[in-house]
């Protein structure tokens, strides 16, 4: 099937030591949708959350946020 889109929500959690209700408010993302993220029920992420979720961490690498899997 090719690779797939992995949204690293878990490990930003653990790296930073922030809860999941914390990167909600600070990125202003709903807490169900990084809930889905971090879950893998979500398909696809907007840019526009990838660039929410970036500036709220200050993160410059987008790989940080977003990486390929194999399928």
């Amino acid at each position: 099937m090719g690779p797939k889109v992995d949204v690293k929500i878990k490990e930003l959690l653990d790296s930073r030591k922030i809860s999941l209700r914390e990167l909600s408010r600070l990125a202003d993302i709903r807490h169900a949708v990084l809930s889905e993220h971090a879950n893998g029920k979500r398909k696809s992420i907007s840019f526009h959350h990838i660039e929410q979720i970036a500036e709220a961490l200050q993160i410059t690498d987008i790989r940080e946020i977003i990486d390929f899997k194999e399928d």
